[in-house]
């Protein structure tokens, strides 16, 4: 259902761009609504960036068609651009400018009549106030970031681009830019968001498409997507390096992946009392003790892999 019944602020069908006889997207199609945050999932080289720069009128395509506002990015490209901005994975700010300096340079550059008020709002929307008047050269890193995206945003663009606003980022400023971005969806700004943290889009995004080798896997709400899933993960502790080999052999038959912390073990079981009886009794069988055998909730990251997962083994 769209927000307040508007029209859908981003429309995409059938996208395909060759580069170098290399097929990068082969058909992509998806729909952002007005006032919501999109994430676009996907790995180093999936397409995400090629996506971006072509909805932002920097990249043409080979065929297929975009709308931007009603607008069409081929055919209307100054009208597009009029109601987008774009920050990319790298800062581009002036280092010999305070941050209001900086923004009053877009200002001018874009000839907006209300400058100084806008920036004011946007150095208190991303908490730069405080440093308002110091020079960029003086900024973390988290800060740098904070501004570029400020600076993109003068001229209230309707709908924002922001290509992996977080990467490098430490933990604190990746939860500021967090707040940052749900803020610019509160005000009604359309926020498309690409970005290889898992756990960012399943926060962030009222939409979630999953893009890999150039084609759309999924797409949905964060709920449907871990839909995809059986729901019966369960993981497994062992003690030590040679219980955890006996696992990964007695369990073979069921999907299963290594854990993040020391001898864990993750079992994608069907989620039926009678496939955790089993999964138990083999265990028990061969005396296997488990330190811990705990329930576990999809998430997004579930899904990725999965999903993933099955596009490689129907290549094979």
């Amino acid at each position: 259902m769209m927000k307040n019944n508007r029209l859908p602020a981003v429309v995409v069908k059938d996208l395909k761009k060759t580069f170098q006889r290399q097929q990068v997207l082969k058909g992509v199609s998806f729909t952002v609504e007005s006032g919501s945050i999109f994430a676009l999932l996907g790995s180093n080289g999936a397409g995400k960036t090629t996506i971006v720069n072509i909805l932002s009128t920097l990249k043409t395509m080979d065929s297929g068609c975009v709308m931007i506002n009603q607008y069409d990015v081929v055919k209307q490209p100054n009208e597009v651009r009029r109601h987008i901005t774009l920050t990319g994975q790298y800062t581009t700010v002036d280092e010999l400018l305070s941050g209001r300096e900086n923004l009053y340079l877009i200002g001018e550059l874009r000839n907006l009549p209300h400058k100084k008020t806008e920036a004011t709002a946007l150095l208190e929307l991303f908490s730069l106030q405080d440093a308002a008047d110091r020079l960029v050269a003086t900024y973390s890193g988290g800060m740098r970031r904070r501004l570029d995206i400020a600076m993109s945003l003068m001229g209230q663009a309707s709908v924002v681009f922001l290509d992996e606003p977080t990467t490098g980022l430490d933990p604190q400023n990746r939860l500021e830019m967090w707040r940052i971005i749900r803020e610019m969806a509160a005000q009604g700004t359309t926020v498309f968001l690409t970005t290889q943290y898992l756990h960012e889009a399943e926060i962030l995004a009222d939409q979630i498409a999953i893009l890999h080798d150039g084609v759309i896997l999924a797409k949905g709400t964060p709920a449907t997507l871990k839909q995809v899933l059986p729901q019966g993960i369960i993981n497994l502790q062992v003690r030590n390096e040679a219980d955890e080999k006996k696992v990964m052999e007695l369990l073979k038959n069921y999907p299963l992946r290594k854990c993040s912390y020391e001898h864990g073990i993750e079992v994608q079981t069907d989620g039926t009392l009678q496939q955790l009886e089993e999964v138990l009794h083999q265990l028990n069988k061969e005396s296997i003790i488990l330190e811990a055998f705990t329930p576990k909730q999809p998430t997004i990251e579930d899904a990725f892999f999965a999903l993933i997962g099955e596009k490689q083994e129907e290549s094979v």
